[in-house]
């Protein structure tokens, strides 16, 4: 495991950028770190590890001067929802969750926080989802209009941001303000396999649309050379 001090990794790091762990085993996540050093010092879990020892991996990663993003996108009843995020800030072991959202899901979150420093975003439309997709499913609403009204319902429950793809970063930052967090997957550096992104960008193009945060994770953890890749990645980034 990379054992340099959080100031030398911050040197090289832009925490923009999340790299997302999206990996089968806790040890090809922990290797995937350890390769990967000082170019990157925030990590998403998601729920392929959480159903493991994601949450060990997360206390490990905090120790080690690394945030973490819990990519729970937790949607349940309000009480649940409020008892599970209360459960997890007392862990201390994640600066970013996820939760859908919905307005009942927003508001018990951000009472089950509590005076945590925990993040709460609202997971707006997954960006493997196209307006057919939300037809098909049984919404009304197409993609952007869909995403303006979570935008809105996020405000109004007080967490303090969403997920949403590069897309619709420009309309979260138009609606939210400076200082709301805007977290785009869908993120691809230029000539990069778009996997099952629908709606995607280039870094450069996603932050300039408005995105305060990055997540990546098949173009860091699929390259020959993770840690090139990430620093191509924050190279990018940083000439915005």
């Amino acid at each position: 495991m990379d054992a340099a001090p959080a100031h030398a990794r911050a040197a090289a790091a832009d925490p923009r950028l999340i790299v997302a762990l999206d990996l089968p085993t806790i040890g090809e996540a922990r290797d995937l770190v350890e390769q990967i050093g000082d170019a990157v010092s925030f990590y998403k879990i998601g729920l392929q590890l959480l159903a493991g020892h994601g949450m060990s991996l997360a206390g490990e990663l905090r120790d080690q001067g690394r945030q973490v993003f819990l990519d729970w996108k937790l949607h349940d009843i309000g009480a649940t929802v409020e008892k599970a995020t209360a459960a997890i800030a007392c862990f201390e072991a994640g600066d970013f969750l996820t939760v859908h959202a919905e307005p009942q899901v927003l508001k018990a979150a951000v009472a089950g926080r509590g005076s945590s420093a925990l993040k709460i975003l609202g997971v707006t439309v997954l960006t493997s989802l196209n307006d057919d997709d939300l037809k098909a499913i049984g919404y009304g609403l197409g993609v952007e209009a869909l995403v303006e009204r979570r935008i809105r319902q996020v405000q109004d429950a007080g967490a303090d941001g969403v997920i949403a793809s590069p897309q619709e970063a420009a309309l979260a930052r138009k609606i939210g303000g400076p200082n709301f967090l805007v977290v785009t997957p869908g993120v691809r550096p230029a000539g990069a396999s778009l996997d099952d992104q629908a709606r995607a960008a280039t870094p450069a193009d996603a932050l300039k649309a408005g995105a305060s945060h990055l997540v990546v994770g098949r173009p860091v953890a699929n390259a020959q050379d993770p840690r090139a890749a990430a620093l191509a990645i924050v190279e990018e980034m940083r000439a915005v």
